[in-house]
């Protein structure tokens, strides 16, 4: 990969990690909140209860899930864009860890639970 072709992109060696812009940082943030969304709402219509605490009393407040989710997210947002104004890319990216993290793990249980339905 060129890194002339993605200017917003910096590769330094092998050894270090990829830079991202600050705003493309945020873009990452706010799609995988995006994703946390869907696969949450994925595992609500499958009957599996919010582990999150918070969330839960968030869609109890809000009285729907949608809402409640909606809610929590425009908080989330809202912080990110703090750190992206703050300058604090490095938190951010660390978020991006975690989010992708999460939303691969939301995939893998959502996959697996709903292989126990009437195909699995």
């Amino acid at each position: 990969m060129e890194a002339m072709a993605h200017p917003q992109v910096s590769l330094r060696s092998a050894d270090q990690a990829i830079h991202l812009s600050p705003a493309r940082a945020f873009l990452i943030y706010a799609y995988l909140q995006a994703l946390d969304v869907l696969t949450t709402l994925a595992f609500l219509m499958a009957s599996v209860e919010e582990a999150n605490p918070l969330v839960r009393q968030a869609i109890a407040l809000a009285g729907s899930p949608l809402a409640g989710l909606l809610l929590v997210k425009l908080a989330a947002l809202a912080l990110g864009v703090i750190c992206w104004r703050a300058g604090r890319i490095r938190l951010l990216q660390r978020a991006n860890v975690f989010f992708a993290a999460l939303v691969a793990w939301n995939l893998v249980c959502l996959l697996l639970g709903l292989g126990r339905g009437p195909l699995g």
